[in-house]
């Protein structure tokens, strides 16, 4: 898919619009992009139906671009950009905190043109001295530089996956291809990946490998032999692929999916054993016969243990419960039953409450939440209290004229500097659900924003804490919050806690949803979706609750919509 490539492209027109502060143009390019991004087929398709102009956001001029992107591989109107602008947009604004207003004054005062040159400034104090940023967003600055730096060779889960799905689905195409599985990272649902891992099983090979290098995302061949081989696709990610005999696809796939101490620890119990396990199967050390190969279950078995379920696959304690036949039941990907946060028109999403609705139930939802912005939240469009009123008119009549869905209003309303609600409670008090979360005060002490964090959960109008650390992968660390007394209090209040499956979020990550489990915290999958094809983002949420060790009864959404209601603090 070139989803993400065009996606891509046009935030990237977007920032060099922004450097040139042409506003009205930014908001467009970057609400085509948000739409483009989160769909759920192929932009290609789209583009060949002649149905560009249909998508919310793409107009006349937009989708132009689209199609001169998609014919050439190039687009004229963005080299021209770059040529008019004098610094590296796509460099400085990977680094999280400069956006195109920043950088163009840094530009104007410092001659900043890349990050070295950011860095430079920084280091010798130059930046605090230009009014609006100062001495603390000069030392930010430094520490993102330095984040950006660890992060730069990781891709987030949401787009490698859909990469590496894409990949699979176009070796299923070929007649030659019996079997194949995606591996690695990606299969255990690692929040960021740094390739991935594809293996297929034929019997012919060779034909397999040169049907993978032609695919026709492919930019470079780095690497191609008679069974294996590796490529860069155009969006930048490298995928491998093996092709194998199906009486070891098993064992392969077992290799290629655990982490390296996983597959350690099997080792060890299988020379315990009297037997050797490698990529090529569980071999007799005595005799050399292969003992399980063909299945992953299988050589589990024979190594004494059940099944490990690939997100499990990390030796955090997996194996001797696997031993002991003490494995949680995972929440599997078909549990959810409905989604309870997402934005429409109303704030700052690209669809309306029945087209959110209408996609939710295509995916086998009973039941979704509408929760956009609400308060002082300029940025999100965020609603008063009249606009409430006036939604909950809209909702009742999508009630009305929709079956098999029920939809209910909710707001995601921000926790203040103080912890108080930018909402009174009189208008909470009249919503179905209320999620909260914070916005602002990023850099706070992590005493502050733990206060914050604790006085908004006492409001007993407060059901959800959204994205509790704030953090944007590759992009943005989390804020600093003690989430041990977090968890206490969301035990002893009865808040449940979010995992937001928005690909740049997943945040509760997988070893804080852990805690939170172990700490008996209720918590709820929800994709913050901002448009209809981005309801099928939960996928990556439920990797992330698997990651955590999360089982059905610990998820409030994977109950009917009276049974999920009543697990609410009101």
């Amino acid at each position: 898919m070139k989803n993400l490539e065009v996606a891509g492209l046009l935030n990237e027109i977007a920032d060099y619009l922004e450097f040139a502060d042409d506003t009205y143009r930014v908001r467009a390019y970057r609400k085509a992009a948000l739409v483009i991004e989160g769909l759920s087929e192929d932009i290609v398709q789209v583009w060949q139906d002649g149905r560009l102009e249909d998508l919310p956001g793409v107009g006349e001029g937009i989708a132009k671009k689209i199609d001169e992107f998609l014919r050439e591989g190039r687009l004229k109107y963005l080299d021209e950009l770059k040529k008019e602008t004098p610094v590296d947009m796509e460099e400085l604004g990977a680094i999280e905190g400069i956006g195109p207003k920043t950088i163009f004054k840094l530009y104007k005062q410092l001659k900043v043109k890349n990050v070295a040159g950011l860095e430079k400034a920084a280091k010798q104090g130059k930046i605090q001295k230009i009014e609006g940023l100062g001495p603390t967003v000069e030392q930010n600055i430094l520490k993102s530089i330095e984040f950006a730096r660890k992060t730069k060779q990781r891709v987030p889960l949401g787009f490698a996956l859909s990469s590496a799905e894409e990949v699979v689905k176009f070796l299923k195409t070929l007649k030659s291809v019996d079997k194949v599985n995606v591996a690695g990272s990606t299969r255990r649902m690692k929040e960021t990946i740094g390739d991935i891992d594809i293996l297929a099983t034929s019997k012919a090979p060779e034909k397999v490998v040169e049907f993978f290098a032609k695919m026709p995302d492919v930019s470079d061949v780095l690497a191609k032999g008679p069974t294996k081989s590796s490529v860069r696709l155009k969006e930048g990610i490298q995928v491998d692929l093996r092709v194998l005999d199906d009486k070891i696809f098993g064992a392969a796939l077992l290799y290629f999916t655990g982490n390296k101490e996983h597959n350690i620890i099997l080792r060890k119990i299988a020379i315990e054993k009297g037997l050797k396990l490698s990529e090529y199967g569980l071999f007799d050390k005595k005799t050399d016969k292969l003992v399980a190969g063909r299945t992953e279950e299988e050589v589990y078995k024979k190594l004494g243990m059940d099944y490990i379920e690939p997100e499990m696959r990390e030796d955090e304690g997996e194996i001797e419960l696997a031993q002991h036949h003490m494995l949680p039941k995972l929440i599997s990907y078909n549990d959810i039953k409905g989604d309870l946060q997402m934005h429409t028109k109303w704030s700052d999403g690209n669809n309306t409450i029945e087209e959110m609705a209408v996609a939710a139930k295509k995916l086998g939802h009973q039941y979704i939440c509408i929760t956009d912005h609400t308060g002082k939240l300029a940025i999100a469009h965020a609603l008063d209290e009249k606009q409430i009123h006036e939604q909950r008119k809209e909702i009742e009549k999508t009630n009305r004229k929709l079956s098999g869905i029920k939809v209910l209003q909710g707001i995601e309303v921000n926790i203040k500097d103080d912890g108080t609600l930018d909402m009174p409670d009189k208008v909470l008090k009249e919503l179905d659900i209320v999620v909260a979360s914070i916005h602002s005060g990023f850099k706070n002490p992590k005493e502050k924003i733990t206060r914050r964090m604790l006085k908004a959960m006492e409001n007993e109008n407060v059901d959800i804490i959204a994205h509790p650390t704030g953090r944007l992968i590759t992009k943005r660390e989390p804020y600093e919050i003690e989430l041990d007394a977090v968890f206490d209090a969301a035990k002893r209040t009865g808040t449940i806690m979010e995992i937001n499956a928005y690909p740049e979020r997943l945040d509760l990550r997988d070893y804080n949803v852990r805690a939170a489990v172990k700490a008996g915290v209720k918590l709820v999958i929800s994709t913050d979706a901002h448009n209809a094809d981005q309801l099928h983002f939960i996928k990556l949420g439920i990797g992330t609750a698997r990651r955590g060790w999360a089982t059905k009864n610990d998820i409030i959404n994977t109950r009917g919509l009276k049974d999920m209601m009543r697990m609410l603090k009101r």
